[in-house]
């Protein structure tokens, strides 16, 4: 081979003068120089160009080849320096004006192009020339050598350019990714419809100092939130900076959030210290939900009738079983703005429902309700009112109160053998119901989309049946069923007899109807059983999804229904089925398919022949 036709000095030159240039032309900086060292450049390179262009000519068989790999090297650097040169000083000059003023998305073009071309030419070029000097002494060039380098010069270059291409698109995209494992809670669904449906302005402030790690938390669930909401302006100030903006909120540290909407205004503390904050920024969204319900929405009035033995927060009277409580049912109600007043004989029920009530809830009544109290809900029905029924199968009758609805009470307790919640681990517990199987009723849509991942619990429940001849008008939608395997327990043995059919019995039902004069009509919801409302059964989410969706649908504002994000921890709980089977499965299943691997591989091994031993002992 000819030492002399190698393009190894060449490939030097060029790669010299092209960096060298651009380096020497940022030290210039403007006016003659610049011009000199350009025009320098410039001719230096056609140079190189045109003398690879005479060597390709000139060369023959491999040789050739490498000359022309050099020299589409060459070339493409040469255009990437054009494109480098139109958006500079000299390129305005030539062209008459700025390249970024007359083509815009040209310039930007050529800015991410000349980048990419110089390291196309440049990479490639060197493992190209590292290839062929290996090759110097060689009898014969070894091309497909030298392609496989120019290839892997090529495939290094492209990872580069992707690679910061993908740098420059994160970092002008206002989006972020928390990968911790401490999380702040993200605005839930219901949240954003609230923010979504507002039709005033809302003024959310953060008192926070710069820098800090729970005020940037916030700050971040606050902008997720703001997307698609005009009317929520939110704005960070610093106490120490801003004591007068302060003082105007009643605030008088840092670490606080302030809903205001004109002259309501709801305050949230927050902390400073991510340690003691972490709890807060677990349930944000939750918390954010009840302040913004308070500001923006109108406190509603929810009577709970009382002097029937119905559920509350007192103690069980003398000779009475006691009975859980619904103190979490009236928290979640407050926390949805709501004012939970009682409603007896003694407010007035007697006569009639006050005006200014949003739902009359009846939970859990143990006694019969009188002919005037009844007559009073009758025409609280009639005029559009909003009832919510949950009664007991050991209750009295209640047909005088759910017979106006066109549904009939099945008193009698159900129980299921299949699917059941496991308290005492006795056989009564085959009344503890689960289910998970809802409709698309409006009452129950945040539970319908969760679907499996929240079934509702119902501690001893009774059923519904439609009436015959319900009155004309009504609209009745069975929004929540038991287990296919539900059967009707009527001796109470808590085993299916001769009679107790297995179906999936209604056990919540949707009832509306048009009223003249009335925006929504009647509206009443009535459930089989009031344990599912009773304190230790409603922090189940799907109790608590029953009882949200079911405000919201009573009071017209379904369209916030939705879940609420959370980030708390939730233990991990196991059937004793589940426990069984992990028990089984670690001590015994594991260790057995270990044992059979090693046992096949070995076998496999062994059916091999012997290997042959080489000739002269050799291994």
């Amino acid at each position: 081979m000819n030492p002399r036709g190698s393009s190894l000095v060449l490939s030097l030159v060029f790669a010299v003068v092209l960096v060298g240039g651009l380096v020497l032309e940022r030290i210039a900086g403007a006016g003659t120089a610049l011009t000199a060292i350009v025009v320098a450049r410039t001719v230096l390179l056609l140079a190189v160009v045109g003398w690879a262009a005479t060597r390709m000519a000139q060369a023959s068989g491999g040789r050739k080849v490498l000359w022309r790999w050099a020299l589409l090297c060459y070339v493409v650097g040469f255009v990437g320096l054009l494109l480098y040169t139109a958006q500079s000083e000299l390129g305005t000059r030539l062209l008459g004006t700025a390249l970024s003023q007359s083509s815009p998305k040209l310039a930007v073009v050529s800015q991410a192009l000349f980048p990419a071309l110089l390291v196309l030419s440049l990479l490639p070029l060197a493992l190209l020339e590292a290839s062929a000097a290996a090759m110097a002494r060689a009898p014969v060039l070894e091309t497909e050598r030298a392609h496989g380098a120019l290839f892997s010069g090529l495939g290094t270059a492209f990872v580069l350019i992707f690679s910061f291409s993908a740098m420059y698109v994160a970092t002008q995209l206002d989006k972020t990714w928390d990968l911790s494992y401490f999380r702040t809670a993200k605005p839930g669904e219901s949240t954003r419809k609230l923010i979504q449906g507002l039709n005033e302005p809302l003024q959310v402030t953060l008192f926070f100092p710069p820098a800090n790690e729970v005020g940037e938390a916030v700050a971040q669930y606050f902008r997720e939130l703001g997307q698609d909401a005009p009317q929520l302006q939110v704005e960070r100030l610093d106490q120490a900076v801003e004591p007068s903006r302060a003082r105007t909120l009643g605030v008088s540290t840092n670490g606080v959030v302030v809903f205001s909407r004109g002259e309501q205004r709801e305050v949230l503390t927050v902390g400073l210290e991510i340690d003691r904050a972490r709890g807060q920024l677990q349930r944000l969204d939750q918390e954010v939900q009840k302040r913004l319900l308070t500001v923006a929405r109108p406190r509603r009035v929810l009577y709970l009738t009382t002097g029937h033995g119905e559920r509350g927060d007192g103690k069980a009277a003398p000779g009475e079983t006691p009975r859980p409580g619904i103190g979490q049912l009236k928290e979640l109600m407050r926390a949805q703005n709501v004012e939970v007043q009682p409603l007896g004989v003694a407010e007035g029920l007697g006569s009639e429902v006050p005006r200014d009530a949003a739902v009359v809830a009846i939970i859990g009544p143990t006694k019969e309700f009188l002919q005037e109290e009844i007559n009073a809900l009758r025409e609280y029905l009639n005029k559009g009112g909003r009832l919510w029924l949950a009664l007991e199968p050991e209750g009295p009758s209640y047909d005088a109160l759910v017979e106006p609805l066109g549904v009939r009470y099945v008193n009698t307790l159900l129980a299921n053998d299949q699917v059941y919640f496991r308290a005492t681990r006795q056989q009564s517990d085959r009344a503890n119901l689960a289910t998970a199987a809802y409709s698309s009723h409006p009452s129950v849509s945040t539970l319908a989309s969760l679907g499996g991942q929240a079934p509702v619990a119902f501690l001893g429940s009774g059923a519904f049946e439609t009436r015959s001849n319900p009155q004309q008008g009504l609209g009745l939608d069975v929004s929540v069923r038991a287990h296919e395997a539900t059967f009707v327990d009527k001796n109470r043995n808590f085993t299916e007899d001769e009679g107790e059919d297995r179906r999936a019995w209604p056990l919540v039902m949707a009832i509306d109807k048009p009223i003249q004069g009335s925006k929504e009509g009647m509206r009443a919801v009535v459930m089989g059983d009031s344990d599912a409302l009773a304190d230790g059964v409603l922090p189940n989410l799907g109790n608590a999804y029953l009882a949200l969706d079911t405000l919201r649908w009573l009071t017209g504002e379904e369209a916030l229904a939705g879940a609420v994000s959370s980030e708390e921890d939730v233990p991990i709980q196991h059937t004793r089925e589940q426990d069984v089977l992990w028990f089984y499965a670690t001590v015994l299943l594991a260790p057995a398919v270990v044992l059979g691997v090693g046992f096949f591989v070995t076998r496999r091994r062994g059916k091999r022949g012997p290997r042959v031993a080489p000739e002269g002992g050799a291994r």
